[in-house]
């Protein structure tokens, strides 16, 4: 048996289970399960590796994909370059266990900002400063887009939400929210910038693809922004995911 899964707290947004487990049946893969394991903390990760040695590969969502670095043997260069992890690969020889981590956050970013609106994007505003936040501020600050990353206290990122001025909202051809804000259940919440003041030519993209549409994306196309879910990239990244827990 071949079993997968997804580490993270809480888990009840994800689709990741019915995803892989729909692959799994559709590509005729015997004794294959995908499986979520809502680790309340990090440290349980030794612990449920060991008591599963069925466990190939996890997916890692928030809030570890920073503090998961730490238990890595091994890190590709572009995920170590990041400082974020959200694919690990279980690699058993002889009784040994090593785990090395990905990042297919980035790419997928990459992929779906490339065929929509690449071209187009010369000022990002980057909402949260997570594992998210730094994979996609790595993607775009290859593409050669000028990055502020927003954050709720001095400590981290560029500015405050409640330094968003109006002239700094509006000079950003994109704004990403990287943070769980909208995500189901509370999809009411929505990061606090000022929706009103935003352009028509703006793009807004929300990482979160449950719901389809969160508070974010809606009060933006209500402006009249182009709105962008996190579903095409969740696709993405999980592709690139299989890839990796398959190659030798």
């Amino acid at each position: 048996m071949k079993i997968f899964g997804l580490i993270g707290y809480p888990l009840g947004h994800s689709f990741s289970e019915k995803y892989f487990n729909g692959k799994f049946l559709s590509e005729e893969l015997e004794n294959y399960h995908y499986y979520t394991f809502a680790l309340k903390q990090i440290d349980l990760l030794p612990d449920l590796i060991k008591d599963n040695p069925g466990l190939c590969g996890l997916n890692v969502t928030i809030p570890y994909k920073v503090e998961v670095l730490r238990y890595l043997d091994d890190i590709d260069g572009e995920a170590m370059a990041i400082g974020a992890v959200n694919v690990i690969k279980i690699i058993r020889c002889q009784g040994s266990v090593r785990l090395k981590g990905y990042n297919t956050d980035a790419p997928a970013f990459r992929e779906t900002l490339e065929k929509l609106h690449g071209s187009e994007v010369k000022k990002a505003l980057v909402l949260g400063t997570g594992g998210a936040s730094a994979s996609v501020c790595h993607v775009l600050e290859q593409m050669g887009i000028t990055v502020s990353m927003v954050s709720r206290n001095t400590q981290k990122g560029d500015i405050t939400y409640n330094n968003i001025t109006v002239s700094v909202l509006q000079s950003a051809d994109l704004i990403v929210n990287t943070t769980p804000l909208g995500m189901y259940p509370a999809t009411d919440d929505c990061p606090p910038i000022d929706y009103k003041e935003l352009l028509p030519r703006q793009i807004l993209y929300d990482l979160i693809y449950n719901p389809e549409k969160t508070e974010f994306l809606l009060r933006g196309e209500k402006q009249g922004c182009t709105i962008i879910n996190g579903l095409e990239m969740l696709h993405l990244q999980a592709e690139l995911a299989w890839k990796i827990w398959n190659q030798e």
